[in-house]
């Protein structure tokens, strides 16, 4: 029997290069592995100022590019979180188990604090019990996260643990999965890529946009003039390479980028032409997808029926150990 494996997917907005390398593909890489799960976090969502009238717009893009990048339903369910509320009656009984001094101890929340200084609220601070509540619901085993998401696991297992002992065993303890790609930086070459940033390709990109953002990414700053020496190996530009270009071309850009016999607006060209021969396919299916929102709904309703079985059947488990009923 397969191992149950789950995974969030954030309606945050336009799906990027970086989520597709450091989580997708990884994802699609498992697909055979795993009984798989991926849920669209749209309660996470909320937990940062957001404008309601565009979330429904942003959950069918999500899922759209999801399923346009490889997801194949026909191997996984895809669902969207709030349309099983167990999510949350479950998140409720895991805070029981959860020291508040843990979670002041998280980094991802000192850092979404940091930058929603105006909306420090109890669901930021809350977000590692319901994304605990998200895998423990479906007794997930495996969790692919990037390394920022690691501590989240590893209370999960915390959490998981407590709950077994004090009420029975019931839930397994999830493992996290790294991808082979776990941090992508941004084209500032500073930051990790993200939307608030705006440092970040999408994948439903137009050609001339993907060059247009690349021309302006930043690369090795020692390298001042077209006949200095360049060093691939703190250039982000040449890291995104490895990503999309063939083993032949890494070599022979790392070779001339050294010896200054190719600059920086040639490398990133060959990289641009790259990148628009792996990411044109998914952007033109995932625009037909978009462009057919009560198709991709109808494939998130099937997931969320599916999901709300197993739910159901988890939550008469917790309350029966609890005496809850």
């Amino acid at each position: 029997m397969k191992k149950r494996l789950f995974s969030g997917i954030q309606p945050s907005g336009e799906v990027h290069i970086g989520n597709y390398l450091g989580a997708i593909k990884n994802w699609i890489s498992l697909l055979d592995d795993y009984d798989c799960i991926f849920s669209i976090v749209d309660y996470h969502a909320i937990t940062v100022e957001y404008s309601p009238g565009v979330m429904q717009e942003r959950i069918i893009n999500a899922a759209a590019t999801n399923i346009a990048a490889g997801l194949d339903t026909d191997r996984c369910i895809i669902f969207v979180q709030s349309q099983v509320p167990e999510h949350t009656e479950l998140t409720w009984v895991l805070n029981t188990l959860t020291p508040m001094g843990i979670l002041e101890r998280m980094t991802q929340f000192k850092d979404k604090a940091q930058q929603n200084e105006k909306n420090i609220n109890v669901g930021l601070f809350d977000y590692p019990v319901l994304q605990t509540a998200d895998i423990l619901l479906y007794k997930g085993q495996a969790v692919p996260v990037g390394e920022d998401q690691v501590q989240h696991i590893e209370l999960s297992r915390e959490i998981a643990r407590k709950f077994n002992t004090r009420y029975g065993e019931l839930f397994p303890e999830p493992q996290h999965i790294l991808s082979n790609a776990p941090r992508i930086m941004g084209l500032d070459g500073k930051n990790k890529m993200s939307k608030s940033m705006n440092n970040y390709i999408s994948l439903i990109e137009k050609p001339d946009a993907i060059w247009k953002k690349l021309s302006r990414a930043v690369t090795d700053e020692n390298r001042k003039r077209r006949d200095d020496p360049g060093n691939p190996d703190i250039c982000n530009v040449y890291t995104l390479h490895k990503y999309f270009s063939t083993d032949s071309e890494l070599d022979r850009i790392n070779k001339q980028c050294r010896s200054a016999e190719i600059g920086c607006v040639d490398c990133k060209k060959i990289l641009s032409e790259n990148m628009v021969k792996e990411l044109e396919p998914i952007r033109e299916k995932s625009l037909e997808l978009i462009n057919n929102p009560v198709s991709v709904m109808d494939t998130l309703n099937a997931g969320a029926e599916k999901c709300r079985k197993i739910a159901k059947e988890t939550m008469s488990e917790v309350r029966s150990l609890m005496g809850l009923r």
